[in-house]
C-alpha cells in the first residue's frame, strides 16, 4: 500500500510496512524508556535521563543507517536510535541495572551512556560535545579506507554551544566528510531555555558559518523525520560533505531523574505540549491513512510489554559485576593491556 503523493501526511513517499515500521520503532522505544524511569523511581535503578519526545527523529535516522557499517556517535537522548540499530531492552537494562553483561560498559557507566563495537556505536561520554569530533574522525578515517559509510551523531541544542561543535563541523566542512549532525533542540539545557542560549532562533543557521546546508524538521513529525533523514545520509553518502540538522522536538520529562522541571516550567505548558507527543500524533495519523486497523496499535503495545517484562526479568536475574574487575580497563594490566 502506497500512501498518495497528494497527501501531505505522506509526502515522504513510504508504504505502509515502512510507516507501521516507524511507528512500532518509536513505542518500543516510548516503553522502555518508560519502565527505566520506573524502576528509577523505584530505587532499582540509580539514574536515568530520558528521550520521550525524540523519537520520531531518531527513529528515522535510524532506520535509515547501516548498522555496522555507518558510524554513530550518539548522545544520552539517543534510546531510540540505538534500539533501530539492534541494541536489545534487555542490553539497555542489564546498564540500568549495573549487571556485569551490560554491553554497554560492563556496568561500569552511567545509564544511557551508550556503545557497541559490533553496530559501530562509538562509546558516549560525559562530556557534551565531545561524540561531535569522534564522528568527524570515524568519516576521515573511513574515507582514508575507501569506505562510503557515513558518520553520524546527535546532540542536544546546548552542546551546540560548546567548542567541540565548532571544531567539528569545521574539520568536516574542510574536508567535505560524510557527516549528519544532528541537533534535537528540545528547548532546554538542563533548565536553561532556549532564548538564554543563543540570539539565533535555529540552531541551523550556525551551518552557514561552515559552508554546509543548515536542515530545520519538525522533530514531532516522523514522516517528514524520515524524509530528511534519507535525504541528507544519502548526501553525505554520495560524497557531497557534511550537514547540519536541526529537529524540533519535545522534552516530555525533566532534564534526567535528578531534575524537576516543574520548578521552571508551568503546569499549563508541560500539558499543551502533550498535545503535540510524536507518538500519540502519529498513531492518530496512521489510522486516519487506514495504515493501522483498530486494535493495531493496543495489540502492538502489548506485544512490546510481553518482550519488555522477559527482558526486566532476565535483566534482574543477571549476575552483577566481580568486585575485583572494578580496575579492569582502568589501571594497565601487568602485560600492557
Amino acid at each position: 500500500m502506497a500512501i498518495s503523493e497528494t497527501d501531505t501526511r505522506g509526502q515522504a513517499g513510504l508504504d505502509a510496512e515502512t510507516l507501521r515500521a516507524l511507528y512500532r520503532h518509536m513505542l518500543r522505544s516510548r516503553l522502555l524508556d518508560e519502565r527505566l524511569w520506573a524502576l528509577n523511581r523505584q530505587g532499582r535503578a540509580p539514574f536515568w535521563i530520558s528521550g520521550m519526545g525524540h523519537e520520531a527523529v531518531q527513529v528515522a535516522f535510524g532506520m535509515n543507517l547501516r548498522p555496522g557499517y555507518d558510524w554513530v556517535a550518539p548522545y544520552y537522548r539517543d534510546l531510540g536510535l540505538t534500539l533501530v540499530l539492534g541494541m536489545t531492552p534487555k542490553d539497555h537494562l542489564l546498564s540500568a541495572l549495573a549487571r556485569a553483561d551490560d554491553p554497554n560498559s560492563g556496568g561500569r557507566q552511567m545509564p544511557a551512556h551508550y556503545g557497541c563495537h559490533r553496530l559501530n556505536i562509538i562509546t558516549t561520554g560525559s562530556p557534551v560535545g565531545t561524540q561531535l569530533l569522534h564522528a568527524a574522525g570515524a568519516a576521515l578515517a573511513a574515507r582514508m579506507r575507501g569506505e562510503d559509510s557515513v558518520a553520524f551523531t546527535s546532540m542536544g541544542e546546548g552542546g551546540s554551544s560548546e567548542g567541540d561543535f565548532h571544531e567539528a563541523l569545521n574539520f568536516a566542512a574542510i574536508h567535505k566528510l560524510a557527516v549528519v549532525f544532528v541537533v534535537e533542540n528540545n528547548g532546554f539545557a538542563i533548565s536553561v531555555p532556549w532564548d538564554k542560549q543563543m540570539p539565533t532562533p535555529d540552531v541551523a543557521d550556525r551551518a552557514q558559518a561552515y559552508g554546509i546546508p543548515g536542515v530545520v524538521v519538525d522533530g514531532e513529525d516522523p514522516m517528514a523525520c524520515f524524509r530528511v533523514a534519507r535525504d541528507t545520509i544519502a548526501r553525505a553518502r554520495s560524497g557531497e560533505g557534511p550537514v547540519l540538522v536541526e529537529a524540533k522536538v519535545l522534552r516530555l520529562t525533566s532534564h534526567s531523574s535528578d531534575d524537576d522541571q516543574r520548578r521552571y516550567r508551568s503546569a499549563e505548558v508541560l500539558e499543551a505540549e502533550k498535545l503535540r507527543d510524536c507518538l500519540s500524533r502519529f498513531r492518530v495519523t496512521l489510522e486516519e491513512l487506514g495504515v493501522l486497523s483498530a486494535g493495531d496499535a493496543d495489540e502492538m503495545r502489548a506485544e512490546l510489554v510481553l518482550e519488555l517484562d522477559r527482558a526486566t526479568d532476565e535483566a534482574e536475574a543477571a549476575a552483577l559485576p566481580e568486585p575485583e574487575s572494578a580496575l579492569r580497563h582502568v589501571l594497565a594490566d601487568g602485560d600492557g593491556t
